[in-house]
């Protein structure tokens, strides 16, 4: 099985603002993050949006939401798999969306597969 990223970096979380990243190709994608940053107080939410038809509209397909800081045996969050066959922009979204505390700095990336 063939892996590739996406889209991938480091987004600095500004609270109240869903950063998205967006994939326009057919595949099967998953989300994943590295909240290491986060702290107590903090709530970060993930969601995946998904097109189900060409022109449709774009509807949240899977959310998540964690708070405070992180167990050491289970930093890493990996969404659930997620695939479509459309191309049209954005038809597969991934999004990150700090609601509280301090903005921190979340690596992540979307993983195709293939």
């Amino acid at each position: 099985m063939t892996v590739s990223a996406q889209t991938s970096g480091t987004q600095t979380c500004v609270i109240g603002t869903e950063h998205t990243f967006d994939v326009a190709v057919a595949g099967t994608f998953t989300f994943h993050i590295d909240p290491v940053n986060l702290a107590a107080g903090d709530v970060l939410e993930l969601r995946l949006y998904q097109i189900i038809l060409t022109g449709g509209t774009r509807r949240v397909a899977y959310v998540q939401r964690y708070t405070g800081a992180q167990p050491t045996d289970d930093m890493i969050k990996i969404s659930v798999p997620i695939s479509n066959e459309l191309t049209d922009a954005g038809s597969i979204r991934a999004s990150m969306k700090q609601t509280f505390g301090t903005g921190r700095a979340i690596p992540y990336k979307v993983l195709k597969y293939a």
